[in-house]
């Protein structure tokens, strides 16, 4: 039953992980087409892309994964190491 819980775990934080890459790949390729629309014409962005989120929602989903995290550690489900190595991931990203 550990085991499982532990990939449960780390199929959650993943999850998370990716979710929070894809939306800042989206932003990031938004951008990249409103600077490249500024240049020529002005057009609007693709459908699906809408205006970043406000950065407090950001804090706000980096502080809750940091509280996952921290409840997964505490219930023995991640490692010292593998809390690090995730803390850091979310920080830096």
């Amino acid at each position: 039953m550990p085991g499982l819980l532990r990939g449960v775990a780390r199929t959650a934080v993943v999850a998370g992980t990716a979710t929070a890459v894809s939306k800042r790949v989206s932003r990031r390729q938004a951008g990249r087409w409103a600077q490249q629309d500024s240049a020529g014409t002005p057009a609007e962005p693709p459908p699906g892309y809408g205006a970043p989120p406000p950065p407090e929602s950001s804090m706000e989903g980096r502080i809750a994964q940091l509280k996952d995290l921290a409840d997964l550690k505490a219930q023995g489900v991640l490692s010292d190491a593998e809390f690090e190595a995730q803390k850091s991931r979310l920080l830096n990203s």
